[in-house]
């Protein structure tokens, strides 16, 4: 097959000889006779072909790439996306725990798939589509998941504008439709999943592993899960025998949600409701009440621009929550701002600690769980950051 060409600079192949998946603009000395989405094949300067990808005309990153080699395979096939799936869900086979049916199967760069994102509930997959060469080819692509076994298909829009009805009405069923809420385990633990109205895919399955690591400390503890959604930490603490958890959300369905979470798990009786800005409650909230505080807030930091102001967001809410936590107490705190390098929310956790006048240490260091791999080509792929910190 014949694919229209991207043309380096010349010396800017190293990249793409050690499996990056990103192409940006200042890169290219020549542009592909090619459409928005397209797949192009990227050469050396020297003319050398050096792999595929999908071209993005007018965007920093002007390609992704998926295929590393100097010869194309037949893109277009349903055969070669179902081999990529297949090995994808391999892997998760192999890592998921056997009492868990809701776990992310792509992991876009992270399973050397750019573009794309899917999460099983149980007998639902929600994918989200990214961008516009993984669109063109989605007739191939839900026909790989379906011969992957996968009966109910929705195609989840990741909206711009963050309106829920903007995103309902570009998201659709590509196979048959299957009622939401759904059900699902996860460690054992039961969740109502609303991946139709939810935030994200409906759920943060990247906190699984974390919240396994709240759940072992929580016995007879008081706990604070701030930005709550609808109740994960919540719901693992409970399980490890907290005697109280408060959920706390400015959304009052998310906090609902996570009481109906608490419910069918039989832990109502020690599930409490706060619907609030996070903010706002962390800054009055009162002094020595709980023994574990959560804060596992949205990404602050979407895009590089917004780095500064993010930097002054962590770093209020982490002050507020070590000038206020139990002497002996146990924070744990999240940045999913791939943004915000480990390094820096460190540094941002360090400055906050520093203006609450208090000793703390870190006891643990948290990351993404093994079905959002690591590329390790791609090592901005690394956006989950989490500290377990012990305040004296």
């Amino acid at each position: 097959m014949q694919f229209p060409s991207l043309i380096l600079k010349p010396k800017r192949e190293r990249s793409v000889i050690h499996r990056h998946p990103w192409l940006f603009s200042g890169a290219l000395q020549a542009l592909p006779k090619a459409e928005d989405g397209s797949i192009v094949e990227v050469k050396s300067f020297e003319g050398k072909v050096l792999a595929y990808g999908f071209y993005a005309a007018n965007n920093q990153i002007s390609c992704r790439l998926f295929h590393f080699a100097d010869t194309p395979e037949d893109f277009t096939t349903t055969a070669y996306w179902f081999q990529k799936f297949k090995n994808a869900q391999d892997l998760r086979r192999e890592m998921i725990p056997a009492n868990t049916n809701c776990y992310r199967l792509l992991h876009a760069e992270g399973d050397f798939i750019p573009g794309i994102i899917a999460d099983v509930y149980d007998k639902v997959l929600v994918l989200q589509i990214l961008i516009k060469g993984v669109e063109i080819l989605s007739p191939q692509i839900f026909e790989a998941f379906e011969q992957l076994g996968y009966e109910h298909i929705y195609v989840k829009s990741k909206n711009s504008t963050g309106v829920l009805e903007d995103i309902r009405a570009n998201s659709y069923w590509a196979t048959a439709p299957h009622p939401s809420p759904i059900e699902v385990l996860e460690n054992g633990q039961k969740f109502l999943i609303d991946f139709i109205d939810g935030q994200k895919t409906g759920f943060f399955i990247d906190q699984r592993d974390n919240r396994m690591a709240l759940m072992q400390r929580s016995k007879n503890k008081k706990v604070l899960n701030a930005f709550s959604y609808t109740g994960g930490f919540s719901i693992y603490a409970l399980a490890g025998g907290a005697s109280e958890v408060h959920s706390l959300d400015i959304s009052e369905k998310a906090v609902e949600l996570s009481h109906t979470n608490a419910l069918i798990n039989n832990y109502g009786g020690q599930h409490f409701k706060i619907v609030q800005d996070c903010f706002d409650y962390l800054k009055e909230m009162p002094k020595d009440e709980f023994d574990i505080i959560v804060l596992d807030p949205p990404a602050f930091a979407k895009h590089a621009r917004a780095v500064a102001n993010a930097t002054r967001g962590y770093k209020q809410i982490n002050m507020k929550a070590i000038q206020n936590i139990k002497s002996g107490g146990l924070l744990y705190t999240f940045s999913c701002s791939q943004n915000i390098s480990q390094e820096l929310f460190q540094k941002i956790v360090f400055g906050a600690a520093a203006d609450a006048r208090r000793n703390v240490r870190i006891v643990q260091q948290l990351h993404q769980p093994c079905d959002h791999p690591i590329n390790i080509f791609h090592p901005e792929g690394a956006y989950l950051k989490g500290l377990v910190l012990w305040v004296e």
